[in-house]
């Protein structure tokens, strides 16, 4: 009891490190678009391909480590497998007075009391019903109505404080966790493309003539130009925009474009070869004799490398921030207590949100991401080792499941909510989030201390 809610707190830690994993992965793959690789024309590897096989590999490990990991004894017992539950009480047993140095300790117990069998349920199923079908669907229909009565027995008078204290956490502190944590890359790339956008450079009325184009073009405008006879081979375009421009007699090819657009322009006698430049690039235009040949095909990524590796670079911090917050949470969950610890810490984070009122430049935002970070998974530590404990055994792994599918809906919205203010305004997913994490944190210091409490 003493080391329990450490001991969780470690447990929880493993999360944590699935997603430095998972972000560290990503800044060190994605943005390297030179690691891809093509089958044809069409079909292109590009480097997220290779991510989604390296995110893959702990689940396959996780797999394989299935089969080391001992059953419950509880669900063992329930299911009438009596041996095979005492024997891993024992090993359990063994283990833990080895670590307490007093390898001679012998287990003596020789009865368990078991719980009622799941098997109890079914005897008058299949001495009732004849056919295989018909057992199969009686015993379906049962076990349906013992996960519903499962389910209804989580708002009994004993538990339904419990369940709805814990379910409005829960949903307050995932849906402000996971909402900014995707506001918060998108809000430093709206950033960066505002000082972009800053930079650009507008040519009006520019004529060239039989010019051979051999230079990448970049954060550029060009509001009606005339290009007679010119080339544009082997370069790149990020950020072009053409209006109302002339183009005749003009040879475009192997093109790679990022943003690049026609827009009210006149495209005469021109040739487009090996180019990306597709019909949807080519808006309200008038093209006249022109040829498109050997288009590129498949999967091209438009998007700018160099943001790309800092967006990544950022959500790595924010994963690699809760592993001090982590650490500190588990050390004092016995001596702080829970209930403190999940309320501090909610409403720390409020604060945190509260301050990128104040923030206006990136560096800002990437240390309040990273103590926003570091100061909540102190919260969810808590929440996870109280949701074990206010629970009774029959009923923890439905709470548990219960209160994860709220956290999943919570964060379904939040990601979605939060990022379509990027742009707009900052205040609404502040205050969103300030709210959330003050209502969540008020509600937790109403909960019991489940310290001292014996588990049923």
């Amino acid at each position: 009891m003493d080391k329990r809610g450490e001991h969780l707190s470690w447990l929880c830690m493993f999360w944590m490190i699935g997603g430095i994993y998972a972000s560290f992965t990503a800044w060190g793959i994605i943005p390297r678009y030179g690691w891809g690789f093509s089958m044809g024309t069409e079909f292109q590897f590009h480097s997220w391909r290779v991510f989604v096989l390296v995110a893959a590999l702990p689940a396959i490990s996780s797999l394989v480590g299935l089969t080391f990991m001992p059953e419950s004894p509880r669900f063992l017992l329930e299911t009438a497998k009596h041996d095979e539950a005492w024997m891993i009480l024992k090993q359990v047993h063994d283990t833990n007075w080895r670590a307490k140095g007093q390898p001679e300790k012998v287990f003596t117990v020789t009865h368990i009391k078991a719980p009622k069998t799941a098997e109890d349920e079914f005897i008058e199923i299949q001495s009732a019903t004849g056919t295989a079908l018909q057992r199969w669907a009686v015993r379906s229909l049962t076990l349906c109505k013992l996960v519903l009565k499962n389910v209804a027995s989580l708002m009994s008078a004993e538990l339904r404080f419990a369940t709805l204290f814990m379910a409005i956490i829960w949903f307050c502190m995932a849906f402000s966790y996971y909402g900014l944590a995707v506001w918060f890359p998108d809000m430093i790339k709206h950033l960066q493309y505002e000082e972009y956008e800053s930079k650009v450079k507008v040519f009006h009325r520019e004529r060239v003539e039989n010019f051979h184009f051999n230079f990448s073009l970049e954060n550029q405008i060009h509001k009606e130009g005339e290009y007679i006879n010119d080339s544009f081979i082997k370069i790149e375009m990020k950020s072009v925009r053409f209006e109302g421009s002339l183009f005749e007699g003009c040879r475009f090819e192997d093109i790679r474009s990022t943003d690049t657009m026609f827009e009210n322009c006149t495209i005469r006698s021109t040739r487009f070869s090996d180019t990306d430049l597709w019909e949807e690039k080519f808006i309200d235009c008038r093209i006249e004799n022109t040829t498109f040949e050997h288009n590129k095909q498949g999967c091209h990524l438009d998007t700018v490398e160099e943001n790309d590796v800092l967006i990544y670079l950022v959500s790595f911090l924010g994963s690699l921030a809760v592993l001090p917050g982590n650490i500190i949470s588990a050390l004092f969950m016995e001596k702080i207590g829970r209930v403190k610890i999940i309320g501090g810490s909610m409403l720390i984070s409020a604060g945190c949100t509260f301050l990128l009122f104040l923030s206006f430049s990136q560096s800002a935002i990437i240390a309040l991401q990273c103590l926003f970070c570091g100061v909540s998974v102190a919260a969810w530590n808590g929440i996870q080792v109280v949701t074990v404990e206010l629970f009774p055994t029959s009923k923890r792994a439905t709470a548990f499941g219960l209160l994860n599918a709220l956290c999943k809906l919570a964060a379904v919205l939040g990601s979605s909510i939060f990022p379509s203010f990027v742009g707009v305004t900052r205040a609404v997913p502040i205050l969103l989030s300030f709210a959330a994490l003050v209502c969540g944190g008020l509600v937790a210091l109403r909960l019991p201390d489940t310290r001292d409490k014996i588990l049923q």
